[in-house]
């Protein structure tokens, strides 16, 4: 157990972790387990701030991989609605282990990096189901929240051995996580042994493609300067 870790447990009715290869035609169909930057972002919908970078350590898979399929009507970029199926996972359920570690490519926010108070902050977040809505995917696959011991309870894939899961998406490199001025698309093959996932390190995925570059966003005098003349003006307009 690392000191600052945390464990937890998300469920819901449904959920859409998209399989990005899917997309191209115009369906959706959900990865049969979550990825890491999925997770991920439940943790940091729970609580984040730039101070921190959180790193998934371990899922648990509790119920069985189940999928169904609906007919959905989204908003045509042309215009009107088009017809589409999406395959969501159904009724979910995982518990995960994770920790936070300090973004040392954020120098600006040396002043924040107190361990103690963020981990407090994190348990006490967990512990109220979250800071904001909890996601499983997709806006439309609400989640919830609470606290749990890992490997506590009956999983449906106790004492079930090995299943490859195939190629899948590991997660995203972004700018000021990383140092490098370009986002890229991490892949790796996940092993799910007993209902466990165990996750690598991003910088341990060998498999990494650049997806194009990008610098991160400056948080300067300039940036202050430029959000305070937009709510003055934001302010006269209300006065009018």
């Amino acid at each position: 157990m690392i000191r600052n870790s945390v464990e937890f447990s998300v469920y819901g009715d449904y959920a859409l972790f998209t399989d990005p290869l899917t997309k191209l035609g115009g369906e959706k169909l959900s990865y049969q387990v979550p990825t890491f930057q999925a997770i991920k972002g439940i943790v940091e919908s729970i609580y984040w701030k730039p101070t921190i970078l959180f790193i998934i350590d371990e899922i648990r898979v509790m119920n069985a991989i189940r999928m169904e399929s609906k007919g959905v009507r989204p908003i045509d970029y042309s215009g009107g609605n088009t017809l589409a199926n999406y395959t969501y996972l159904k009724d979910v359920h995982y518990q995960v282990r994770c920790h936070f570690e300090f973004n040392m490519n954020r120098p600006d926010m040396e002043f924040d990096r107190n361990e103690n108070k963020h981990h407090n902050i994190l348990k006490r977040s967990v512990q109220a189901g979250g800071r904001r809505d909890i996601f499983l995917g997709t806006r439309e696959c609400q989640g919830y929240v609470e606290p749990c011991v890992f490997g506590e309870g009956e999983s449906f894939y106790d004492k079930y051995g090995e299943i490859h899961l195939g190629t899948m998406v590991h997660g995203i490199n972004y700018p000021d996580e990383t140092g490098r001025n370009q986002m890229e698309v991490r892949l790796w093959q996940p092993v799910m042994k007993d209902g466990v996932i165990t996750f690598p390190r991003p910088e341990e995925c060998t498999q990494v493609r650049v997806i194009s570059e990008m610098k991160p966003k400056l948080f300067n005098e300039s940036n202050v300067e430029s959000a305070e003349q937009l709510l003055a003006s934001w302010g006269e307009e209300e006065n009018r």
